[in-house]
């Protein structure tokens, strides 16, 4: 199971800096001029969580495997995308095909990088890029709304369904409001529509290195647009973190980011925000080979999160031995786990928790 963040944003705003610093290499080439990214990159990440560290401290195993993410870096949006205007098209159907977007916006000012717009304004960049978007939808659903439309008339009840849901969406999309939640019964096609301005947004704000401890005014401006979207919002200096991610040793990555007054790392603080936009949760196994970090969405049930570790698990599932992190740290272990009468057995109706460890019982 994979998910995916888009690394969205106008030209020069630090996309491709900040994709390289995520994934460490420099597979996506940043310059100073538009398309630099003509294909998309893609780059897959560990989750940093501090309660896989303890795990595999407690339980000793001979190796860790932390969760992942997949990033993509995916080439600059201009002002005119949905018509065509750069390399729009082909753009949108990358964005298309991600679960999550992460929005780069420039809040620094730079004389030496040039500005697509002329001016530094990173809340009407953002504008630019969701404009862009729901006009991609909006077209979209003109398009999907004819054979709704044809449906409807025949008698078809499930095609008069989804033109009643396109038909509410277009009208959102028509007042210039991203795409609306779907209703009891909706999911399913609002799903299939395969929205744009649907996807959840992280907004990143690119900040100069004298800015990366506080972000500055450009920065608050945009942290006060997401809160009003209910959006998340992280502040990074790519080019410090591009720095940061050329280090090899910890202590040494340790001792810049303190003399630059930064308590942690900017990319740990994009891949967690990422992981909470896709409204993921975290579940772990070991046993004497490895400590596992495993992803599942939330309302997961155990038999799904079994088949995330191996389909067999699924398909023969009984059930999942199961303590939440919290009380396994707490009492030591396994054992103190079980002494204490926390270690308990979970049915097919049991619906995993953030932090779970468990231990998966089937047979095929």
């Amino acid at each position: 199971m994979g998910f995916k963040c888009g690394i969205v944003g106008l030209p020069n705003v630090g996309k491709s800096t900040l994709f390289n610093a995520l994934v460490s290499t420099a597979r996506a080439e940043a310059a100073n001029f538009p398309f630099t990214t003509i294909e998309p990159n893609q780059g897959r990440v560990a989750v940093p969580d501090p309660r896989l560290r303890r795990i595999a401290a407690m339980v000793r195993p001979a190796d860790t495997v932390p969760t992942r993410l997949d990033f993509v870096d995916i080439a600059g949006l201009v002002e005119g995308a949905s018509r065509g205007e750069g390399l729009g098209n082909k753009f949108l159907g990358h964005i298309r095909e991600v679960d999550a977007v992460i929005h780069v916006l420039r809040c620094f000012e730079d004389d030496q990088v040039a500005h697509v717009t002329g001016a530094v304004d990173p809340v009407n960049d953002a504008g630019i890029v969701e404009t862009e978007l729901m006009i991609a939808d909006l077209e979209s659903l003109e398009r999907r709304a004819e054979t709704l439309t044809r449906k409807a008339r025949s008698g078809d009840q499930e095609g008069a369904a989804e033109a009643a849901l396109v038909e509410r969406l277009r009208d959102d999309l028509a007042a210039g409001r991203p795409a609306g939640e779907p209703g009891e019964g909706e999911q399913e096609p609002f799903k299939a529509l395969r929205l744009l301005t649907a996807k959840p947004v992280l907004y990143v704000c690119n900040v100069d290195e004298d800015a990366a401890a506080t972000g500055g005014e450009l920065a608050a401006r945009v942290q006060d647009m997401a809160a009003g979207k209910g959006a998340g919002c992280v502040i990074v200096s790519a080019r410090i973190e591009a720095e940061l991610a050329e280090l090899d040793d910890a202590a040494e990555r340790a001792q810049f980011q303190e003399a630059l007054g930064l308590a942690d790392s900017g990319l740990d603080r994009v891949i967690a925000a990422g992981y909470r936009a896709l409204d993921l949760i975290t579940f772990f196994t070991y046993n004497p080979k490895e400590a596992h970090a495993w992803t599942v969405e939330r309302g997961a049930t155990a038999p799904e999160a079994a088949g995330v570790v191996h389909s067999d698990f699924e398909r023969g599932f009984i059930a999942a031995e199961t303590v939440s992190y919290e009380d396994f740290e707490a009492l030591g272990g396994e054992t103190g786990a079980r002494e204490a009468g926390k270690m308990r057995s979970e049915g097919r109706d049991y619906v995993v928790r953030d932090g779970d460890i468990m231990r998966f019982r089937f047979n095929v």
